[in-house]
C-alpha cells in the first residue's frame, strides 16, 4: 500500500478550541531530485554561435566597415613595407625597395646630424605646448556650456565655436598673414595706441605664440563634443545628493563632473600624446620663413627638405622611423602610467 500521497491530520488541543492541522507527507526520491534539479543555477557562459552564422546574420555591420577597413590597409600598413629603404640605398627609377642593403648607416647620419636634433627640440617644445593649451581648452569649454541655462545661447556658442574647424590649413594660414602682416588689423590696433608695427611672421620668437593660439582657436570648439556627450551619461542623482549635502557648483564639478568624464580625459590624451611629435606639417610650412627656422622648422618640414626637395629618401625614411618609434613608445608609456595610477587606459 503506498503511503505518499496519503495526509495525515492532527487534532492540537488548546484552551481556545480545537484545531485541525494538516501534515504533508515527506516527499518521494523522484520529486525530491526533480526539486534539486530546479534549483540548480543555469549556466550563463554564452552560446558560442558559428562564424558563418554570424557573418550572416551580421552582414550590414561588416559591410559598412569593409570600406575602412581597406582605406587603413591600403594606406596605412601597406606603406610599412617602405620602411625597408630606412636601411637599403634608394635610388628614383630603381626598386621600390632600394638597391643596396646599408644597415644603420642613414641612422647614424641624423645621430650625428646637429640640424636633426636642433628640429627634434623644436618638435618637442611646439609639440609639449600645443599639448598643454589645446587638451584642457575643450574641457573648460564643454564645462561652461554645461552650465548654460538657454539652450538658444548655447548653440550658438558652439556653432561659433565649431566654425574654425572646418576652415581649411591653406584659410586659416591666409588669414593669419592678413592679420598679422604689417599693415594687419593687430598692426593697425598697435598703432592706434602710439606702438610701432611688429613683423610678427618674421620673429622667430613669435612663431610658437601664433602656432599654438591659432590651433587653439581651430580645435578647442571641435573638441567639445566628445566632452559634451561624455557629461550626459554622469548620473543626475549625483548632483540631487551633493546638493543636499551643501556642495557648491564648484565642489560639484571637481567631485562629480570631472571623475564621471575622466575615462574620455585619459583616452584623448593618450591619443595626443601618440601624436606628440606630429606636429601639423601644413601649418607650419605654409606660416614659417628662413628667418624664422631656428624655432619653427620641425620634423616633419625637415623631412620634407631632404626627402622630397634633396630627394635623399633614405634618410627621410630612418628620421620617419625614428619619430614613429618615439611615439609607439610615449603611447605605451601614458597608457601604462595611466592604468597604474588612474586605473583608467586606452587598452
Amino acid at each position: 500500500m503506498d503511503f505518499t500521497d496519503q495526509r495525515t491530520d492532527a487534532v492540537l488541543v488548546s484552551d481556545s478550541g480545537a484545531q485541525t492541522i494538516t501534515m504533508e507527507p515527506p516527499p518521494s526520491e523522484d520529486q525530491d531530485r526533480s526539486r534539486r534539479r530546479r534549483r540548480r543555477p543555469q549556466s550563463s557562459a554564452p552560446t558560442k554561435v558559428p562564424w558563418r552564422e554570424a557573418l550572416r546574420r551580421d552582414r550590414a555591420l561588416y559591410l559598412m566597415a569593409l570600406l575602412p577597413v581597406a582605406f587603413l590597409v591600403v594606406f596605412r600598413y601597406l606603406p610599412m613595407a617602405g620602411n625597408v629603404i630606412a636601411f637599403r640605398k634608394f635610388r628614383p627609377g630603381g626598386s621600390i625597395f632600394g638597391e643596396e642593403w646599408v644597415g644603420l648607416r642613414y641612422i647614424q647620419m641624423f645621430i650625428h646630424d646637429p640640424t636633426f636634433w636642433h628640429v627634434f627640440w623644436n618638435t618637442a617644445i611646439l609639440g609639449g605646448l600645443t599639448l598643454v593649451v589645446c587638451f584642457p581648452l575643450p574641457i573648460v569649454l564643454a564645462l561652461l556650456l554645461n552650465e548654460v541655462r538657454k539652450k538658444v545661447f548655447g548653440r550658438a556658442i558652439q556653432s561659433i565655436t565649431y566654425l574654425p574647424h572646418f576652415l581649411s590649413i591653406v584659410i586659416v594660414a591666409g588669414m593669419l598673414m592678413q592679420i598679422l602682416s604689417l599693415q594687419g588689423t593687430v598692426n593697425q590696433i598697435i598703432g592706434a595706441f602710439g606702438g610701432e608695427a611688429i613683423p610678427f611672421l618674421q620673429r622667430p620668437e613669435w612663431f610658437r605664440t601664433i602656432y599654438v593660439g591659432s590651433e587653439a582657436w581651430q580645435t578647442m570648439g571641435w573638441g567639445t563634443i566628445l566632452y559634451l556627450a561624455a557629461l550626459t551619461t554622469v548620473d543626475g542623482s549625483l548632483y540631487e545628493a551633493a546638493r543636499i549635502d551643501g556642495a557648491n557648483r564648484w565642489r560639484q564639478t571637481w567631485h562629480i563632473t570631472l571623475p564621471g568624464i575622466r575615462p574620455t580625459m585619459i583616452t584623448l590624451l593618450i591619443l595626443n600624446i601618440g601624436t606628440f611629435l606630429n606636429v601639423g606639417f601644413e601649418k607650419v610650412l605654409l606660416l614659417y620663413t628662413p628667418l624664422t627656422y631656428s624655432t619653427a622648422d620641425v620634423i616633419s618640414t625637415y623631412l620634407y627638405r631632404v626627402g622630397l626637395v634633396s630627394n635623399n629618401l633614405s634618410y627621410a625614411a630612418a628620421i620617419g622611423l625614428f619619430q614613429a618609434l618615439i611615439g609607439l613608445a610615449m603611447v605605451l608609456s601614458a597608457n601604462f602610467i595611466s592604468r597604474r595610477v588612474v586605473g583608467a587606459s586606452l587598452w
